[in-house]
């Protein structure tokens, strides 16, 4: 954002333009400021972890020590950049039916697109949804979240071709699993493995497209991406003090009664890009 975009708006004489682009500059200027309170808490708190004192934070920042403290509790969370600066993305496909050339939204899908809009919003964000095509074809945009695995589109897959450490890949009988590439290790959906329902894994990474960083979350089957954002939402700030806003690696484990999170735990990782 800057001021010839701010400058450039006011000066629009279409009026359903300028109203479109000052909705969309709205948006930019919540993300952003939601995003500097942010930082200016973890900076707060960092100064004050180093050995300063809140008088002297406060003077050196411009703000009363009162303020300080209204600050460190009403601040957007740190662990908020876990999912960058805004406004956040959520992506899900529809699935191609024969009767249906539009394809359909499964519901565990749309379970774990509505899990993770109110996680985001829990955490300051404003979250977008968009819809994948059948084909696949879709172009991650900033600060996005692909609830989607790679059988449902090419663009996730090819993102996940550049994961470091894990694959996730049809084997030999044609079952999808999540393999460590350096050691083999292979992971079988116990859905998969022994017929059991209940329970799912999924892939979840943070990964470059095109320079832009993109959070895929991918069940298995359906079911696990909703445990894998249930697992986000239980340990995120333990995950965010692991990984911070750098790309990732990591499978979750969970068990479900029905679309309910019973259990979801690590699996393997989370492991830092190197």
């Amino acid at each position: 954002m800057n001021i010839d975009e701010f400058e450039q708006a006011r000066a629009e004489k279409d009026p359903l333009r300028q109203a479109q682009r000052a909705t969309e500059l709205i948006d930019v200027y919540k993300n952003r400021s939601a995003e500097l309170a942010r930082l200016r808490k973890a900076a707060i708190d960092r100064a004050y972890a180093e050995g300063r004192s809140y008088t002297d934070i406060a003077k050196a920042s411009g703000i009363t020590k009162g303020r300080i403290t209204q600050i460190r509790k009403s601040a957007p969370p740190v662990a908020r950049a876990f999912f960058g600066v805004g406004p956040v993305t959520v992506a899900i496909p529809r699935r191609a039916l024969d009767e249906r050339p539009l394809g359909v939204i499964a519901a565990e899908d749309q379970a774990a697109a509505d899990a993770m809009a109110e996680l985001l919003v829990l955490l300051g964000h404003q979250p977008r949804s968009f819809e994948i095509p059948p084909s696949g074809e879709w172009e991650p945009p900033a600060d996005a979240v692909a609830i989607c695995g790679p059988k449902s589109s090419h663009v996730t897959a090819e993102a996940i071709q550049s994961d470091p450490y894990l694959s996730f890949e049809p084997d030999s009988d044609g079952r999808w699993v999540i393999t460590d590439r350096q050691t083999g290790e292979v992971f079988v959906s116990p859905w998969d493995a022994v017929g059991d329902k209940t329970r799912d894994i999924a892939y979840v990474a943070r990964l470059t497209r095109n320079n832009r960083q993109v959070l895929v979350v991918a069940g298995v089957h359906a079911l696990g991406s909703i445990g894998a954002v249930e697992y986000l939402r239980r340990n995120l700030d333990d995950l965010f003090g692991i990984v911070n806003e750098q790309p990732f690696s990591l499978v979750v484990a969970s068990t479900f009664d029905d679309l309910t999170v019973t259990e979801t735990e690590t699996l393997w990782g989370p492991k830092v890009h190197s």
